[in-house]
């Protein structure tokens, strides 16, 4: 679907088909959800979900779920160690497979996600963004995207942003399926989970310079 058509899904149809498809996925997907659970439970300790408030549709702040994928080790004066010690073997095998993920269905549910859009970032992005990048929440944010089908988190932020912005331009539900069928092949073969030099994605400083192309 495009132009008038591609119009119609994004006003009327995509969020009736997040509903049911988030719905049928958690029904079908809960004695996952229960065996991740109680192995992150175990492994990793409490709380099993980890909750952060994000930006979504118009920058409206949420609270995204995720199952939680990194240990609270902490130095001797309390601070956090950095994410490489944190990110445990079976956290890497919760985020290489995506099942840390899952908690996200409950989001689209409620309505605070889409199955596909740009992913939410960390609310401290916001004033960083140009007016170009400001267009990637035109939409709610995804699940998954056109930018984590093409990279995901080894690619640039120049490209993300990209990618990004594209995707809300052209919504469609031709689209949004390619999308849905991509993802799971990159979950399967599990690529682009990490950039070139941290274990997961650089932080976004800000950057004026980027295309608008």
């Amino acid at each position: 679907m495009n132009g008038t058509n591609g119009g119609i899904y994004k006003q009327f149809l995509k969020r009736p088909m997040d509903f049911i498809l988030s719905l049928i996925a958690i029904i079908v997907l809960s004695p996952v959800f229960f065996i991740v659970a109680v192995l992150v439970r175990t492994k990793l300790g409490s709380p099993v979900l980890f909750k952060q408030e994000r930006p979504g549709l118009n920058e409206k702040i949420f609270s995204m779920y995720k199952f939680r994928s990194m240990t609270d080790q902490r130095d001797s004066k309390g601070n956090l160690l950095p994410d490489s010690i944190r990110l445990t073997k079976f956290g890497k095998f919760l985020r290489s497979t995506s099942l840390d993920e899952l908690p996200g269905l409950l989001n689209i549910l409620r309505g605070d996600m889409s199955i596909i859009g740009p992913r939410p970032l960390l609310v401290q992005y916001l004033p960083l963004y140009n007016e170009f990048q400001k267009h990637r929440h035109d939409v709610r944010p995804g699940l998954s995207g056109l930018a984590q089908v093409n990279g995901r988190n080894a690619i640039s932020w120049e490209e993300k942003f990209k990618l990004d912005v594209k995707y809300v331009n052209k919504v469609s539900f031709i689209g949004d399926w390619k999308i849905i069928f991509l993802t799971l092949k990159k979950v399967f073969i599990r690529e682009g989970i990490s950039s070139d030099t941290t274990v997961t994605m650089e932080a976004f400083k800000g950057n004026d310079t980027y295309e608008q192309s």
